[in-house]
């Protein structure tokens, strides 16, 4: 069905583009693109130079390259895993010719077509990644073009060129090849050229044209398909005109969301609590250790929040290990003076029966239980607690998701406390907050991360909440020895997990792969597991990865806490909230796969204790710079604020606050850090869009769901 140019672009859907059926259709809503103009705004991540020809013969190790040669031979083979292996070489089709180099193409996935146009002697140019393989240099499922002999120009086998100078790659999902993108992309541009009225630019001409910037219908076409004289420099640096017009939007519409929550928040109330500081008095005598000078900062900036009428959105940040539970304790003996309840919420039952336990120590020789509720209580168990909440009997209560079913009902919910809050739904966060809302009155919440991020960036992205930091460890920690250790020393490193295991001690070993694919991370962890339960056969261990349902991991991970497991092999879902002091030894496999504020995480499970800790980073050779200057980095800063800055700096806001992180604003083209002026006129622009109420907000709102989609909920926690 030819798609009907007469109506806007985000009224057509993205299934009257030729060859998008019902499945094609499905994997781009989930990726939130319904019609043509969302297609547009699905901005390339990166762009590949196919501007020159390399030969064979310089081909390195992670280099990506646009190559040509002669098959001289071509096999399939039946492994583990079927494939079909192509030897291309430059210069003579004799594989025993003299000079000239040489790269294997491997293939998992082919037909017979393809198998048959590359016999040996056909032409070939070729785009992809370079990758030591085992015997020699392999592309794996690159790009072909199929060469006549003739060299009268080539002849394209996949539907799409491979020759352009700057070719853009997209995010994508599984199923969906850079060719399908590409495709779409030429169908929405061709669009575009015809109509460029049919895709209507939101942001006043009175706010954007002081910047000097282009119309929004150029700058989508050049961002898409960068003319052949386009300074490479300008597009991956995102310094082009075109990229910086699109950046602009992007943060407009982040800064009308969070001030336009801000706005809306002005009308809400909350109740003030003015309590006597009794409780918090005797807490603070029972404590074994004084308050760091951050703590007690962020305590006085809470306190004078929760005794106002407003209600409190804070966001605290500390770094691991930094005291923010203690913290969220005084802040609910404020509450619980006041005669109000508080909930704390955590992502995993792990992370809660921890903060249950904490906060049980401090809170209940002070007479006030803190009562539990996870989704593992059922029947009767389940039926008292929750009597206990609607009463009112329970004033502090500590769970999961399980804290926002339907029939959780509070007596007087005053203050909400969500700990790593980027783990859970918006509607979630929001679902547990209409829980205390009730007399005009709204619940006071107070959102904790462990995830550093700098003021100035926090600042910008987080215009809808007020800030504060942890910036200062508690005396007596141990500090975390990082080492960074190739794994051709992999004997040596499980010999350490032994003898660490022997003298008591316990020890984590994480799996990562470069392939955003939950079942191949978890095969990666069995596979190790597997192989540390042969090699320690005399250690207890315990294996944990995101394909094993919560219900199941959490008993392993419980075991492990409780001391009855030695080692525990896992996948990045120990990264956030598991509390093990024993815990003295950390093994990260492939910790070049990951980004430093993760690797920083995963590191904060272990020194959690008295005993020197060791974070062992088990590297696969040759590094990429950039992966050199990671472990580094790593291997130098204990610090997640200095490693949260040079994160920024090595990968920009836009990665940093990325999809993984739901609850954060993700950025796909900005970055508050680099285009500082962009953010201060988006703020101004903002401010101008929503004094003017002539502009209606069927703008302001049709931009922010431009750029936002969904998203722009986040800021309802």
């Amino acid at each position: 069905m030819a798609a009907d140019a007469s109506l806007g672009l985000d009224q057509i859907p993205v299934t009257d583009l030729k060859r998008v059926g019902p499945k094609l259709a499905e994997r781009l809503h989930k990726l939130g693109i319904d019609t043509v103009a969302d297609l547009l705004f699905h901005l390339p991540a990166r762009y590949q130079d196919r501007s020159r020809l390399r030969a064979l013969a310089d081909l390195r190790d992670g280099d990506e390259a646009l190559v040509e040669g002669v098959v001289t031979d071509a096999q399939i083979a039946h492994g583990r895993r079927r494939s079909l292996k192509v030897w291309l070489r430059d210069g003579q089709a004799d594989p025993a010719a003299a000079g000239g180099g040489g790269v294997l193409l491997r293939f998992f996935h082919f037909s017979r077509a393809q198998a048959e146009g590359m016999r040996p002697g056909a032409h070939l140019r070729c785009f992809g990644q370079v990758r030591q393989g085992p015997q020699t240099l392999e592309m794996v499922h690159p790009e072909v073009q199929y060469q006549a002999r003739d060299a009268s120009g080539p002849r394209t086998g996949n539907g799409t060129a491979v020759d352009a100078p700057l070719t853009p790659v997209y995010p994508s999902t599984e199923g969906l090849q850079q060719i399908s993108w590409r495709s779409l992309t030429d169908q929405a541009l061709a669009l575009l050229t015809a109509h460029p009225e049919a895709l209507s630019d939101l942001v006043p001409a009175a706010i954007v044209q002081p910047l000097g910037l282009p119309m929004l219908h150029q700058a989508i076409q050049t961002v898409h398909r960068p003319p052949a004289d386009t300074p490479v420099s300008e597009l991956v640096e995102r310094s082009h005109p075109a990229c910086l017009r699109l950046a602009f939007d992007e943060m407009l519409a982040h800064q009308l969301a969070l001030r336009r929550l801000r706005r809306e928040r002005r009308h809400l109330a909350a109740a003030a609590f003015a309590g006597d500081g009794a409780l918090r008095g005797r807490l603070l005598a029972r404590l074994p250790f004084r308050l760091t000078d951050a703590q007690q900062r962020v305590v006085d900036e809470i306190d004078r929040d929760l005794a106002g009428h407003r209600p409190m959105m804070r966001l605290l940040q500390g770094d691991v290990g930094s005291g923010k539970t203690v913290v969220g304790a005084l802040a609910a003996l404020q509450a619980v003076e006041c005669g109000r309840q508080v909930a704390l919420m955590a992502p995993t039952e792990l992370l809660a029966d921890q903060h249950r336990k904490s906060l049980g120590g401090w809170l209940e020789p002070l007479g006030i239980d803190v009562a539990w509720l996870s989704g593992r209580h059922k029947g009767a168990e389940r039926s008292a607690m929750l009597g206990r909440l609607a009463s009112g009997e329970a004033a502090v209560v500590v769970g999961t998701h399980a804290l926002f079913q339907a029939d959780v009902r509070f007596a007087a919910l005053g203050l909400v406390i969500i700990d790593e809050q980027h783990r859970f739904g918006v509607h979630q966060r929001m679902a547990l907050r209409e829980k205390g809302a009730g007399d005009g009155h709204v619940p006071h919440q107070l959102i904790m991360t462990a995830t550093p991020i700098p003021r100035s960036l926090a600042m910008a992205v987080y215009a809808d909440l007020d800030l504060s930091v942890i910036d200062e460890l508690p005396p007596g920690r141990t500090p975390i020895t990082t080492v960074v250790v190739p794994d051709s020393r992999r004997d040596e490193v499980i010999e350490r997990v032994r003898r660490a295991c022997a003298a008591g001690r316990q020890a984590y070993w994480v799996c990562t792969l470069v392939e955003e694919s939950e079942a191949l991370q978890a095969q990666a962890a069995e596979d190790a597991a597997a192989d540390l339960r042969e090699r320690l056969g005399d250690l207890r261990i315990g294996l944990v990865h995101g394909r094993v349902k919560a219900a199941e991991r959490e008993p392993v991970m419980a075991a492990f806490a409780d001391g009855h497991l030695d080692l525990l092999v896992a996948t990045t879902v120990i990264e956030v909230g598991v509390d093990v002091p024993n815990a003295s030894l950390m093994i990260i496999e492939n910790p070049e796969r990951l980004g430093l504020a993760q690797l920083h995480q995963l590191r904060g499970r272990v020194g959690r204790g008295q005993v020197e800790s060791y974070c062992l980073l088990l590297y696969h050779a040759p590094l990429t710079a950039a992966a050199r200057e990671r472990l580094d980095i790593l291997r130098r800063e204990t610090s997640g604020f200095a490693i949260a800055d040079a994160d920024l700096k090595m990968r920009g806001a836009g990665e940093v606050l990325g999809t993984r992180q739901a609850g954060m604003a993700a950025f796909r083209l900005a970055d508050p850090l680099r285009d500082k002026d962009l953010v201060r006129a988006a703020q101004r622009g903002a401010d101008a869009m929503l004094d003017d109420h002539a502009a209606g907000g069927e703008r302001i709102t049709a931009l922010i769901h431009r750029w936002l989609g969904h998203r722009e909920d986040y800021g309802h926690v």
